[in-house]
């Protein structure tokens, strides 16, 4: 395994992160912990999780179960110095099935407190390592949209600020231990950046935002604020929903499979994705690749990218994701690459 410092905070995390987003629907909780049992045992010593998991699909009974599953295994296995926890909280509800503290969670400083609170209970822990903003309070171009032609601000809307100064106190409590941001954009990033400064606050350690074949729109703006900040990216969705892998390729929906449990996620279904799908697919079966590797390695190759968060449903895939970190692209592959990208640029934001 290959570690990488996480921000400015000094610590070393592994190159691949255990993403759990199925853990309590997907994935039982005997296979969640086998899960972590093989990616501690090769290496990795950093689990991504939130309040908002699972979301495959969305429920209100298996609410929280991800992070539950967590704390037992952290509890049982007494392994809690050997891994870095990240966890996250909701920004305003996205969907109509859940609530969060009484409906209200917007980021203010009560939902961050409560919300740092029911973490840490979940996870039976006396600290988070890393605690995300899940997404703004102030409404974005996210999870796929396009753009920002106006100001949506409502007088519900959190300042950052507001934000920023609650995640300050809990560090200096000693609750958290650092934060990053989610889903969020150059102007978020920056006025983070800005405050921290002002303010004298904890700096934002981390961006965890989506970067894959199909989305590299990360490179745009927010990659100079990685490399020149150094505000980690924690790349999420790195085989785009699953689509980078092959498996869906003429209109396949395996059993099983996210398409097929969860129709609500729609983020890769545009027009453009088959084809560039097809092509990335055909480039790593013409240098001797499984598909899902060579779009791991390309993510992991970045020099922005701290840490590439995978998610499995199988051990056999997350077998298959660990060994991506020693696959090295060659530049005939990348070459291959840059002219898939320089033709379809981008089809799924």
């Amino acid at each position: 395994m290959e570690y990488r410092t996480l921000g400015r905070t000094g610590i070393e995390v592994s190159l691949i992160c255990l993403g759990t987003m199925t853990w309590g629907s997907q994935n039982s909780e005997a296979e969640a912990h086998e899960q972590l049992d093989h990616a501690v045992g090769h290496g990795v010593n950093f689990i991504d999780t939130a309040e908002a998991y699972p979301v495959t699909p969305v429920s209100r009974e298996t609410q929280f179960l991800t992070e539950t599953y967590i704390g037992n295994w952290i509890a049982g296995r007494k392994r809690r110095d050997d891994v870095i926890v990240a966890t996250k909280i909701a920004g305003p509800t996205r969907d109509a099935v859940r609530e969060f503290r009484g409906g209200n969670n917007r980021l203010d400083r009560r939902n961050v407190e409560q919300a740092v609170e029911d973490s840490l209970r979940r996870l039976r822990t006396d600290y988070i390592d890393l605690y995300q903003v899940h997404w703004p309070d102030r409404p974005v171009p996210s999870f796929g949209a396009r753009g920002l032609t106006r100001l949506d601000d409502t007088p519900d809307t959190v300042p950052i600020e507001e934000t920023l100064g609650a995640l300050a106190d809990l560090v200096r409590a000693g609750k958290i231990r650092h934060f990053g941001v989610s889903n969020e954009t150059p102007w978020g990033v920056s006025e983070y950046l800005r405050l921290s400064r002002e303010k004298e606050w904890p700096r934002v350690a981390s961006i965890q935002n989506a970067y894959n074949l199909l989305n590299r729109t990360f490179e745009h703006g927010l990659s100079e604020y990685a490399l020149r900040e150094q505000v980690s990216l924690l790349a999420y969705s790195p085989l785009a929903g699953g689509n980078l892998t092959g498996k869906y390729l003429g209109g396949r929906i395996p059993e099983g499979s996210r398409r097929d449990v969860s129709r609500q996620f729609v983020r890769y279904d545009l027009p453009g994705q088959p084809t560039a799908s097809a092509r990335y697919v055909a480039v790593a079966q013409a240098h001797g690749l499984p598909p899902a590797q060579l779009a791991l390695a390309f993510v992991n190759s970045r020099p922005f990218v701290t840490s590439t968060i995978i998610g499995a449903t199988s051990l056999e895939q997350l077998k298959m994701d660990l060994a991506s970190v020693d696959v090295r692209l060659d530049a005939d592959t990348l070459a291959a690459i840059e002219a898939i990208h320089r033709e379809l640029p981008d089809p799924c934001p």
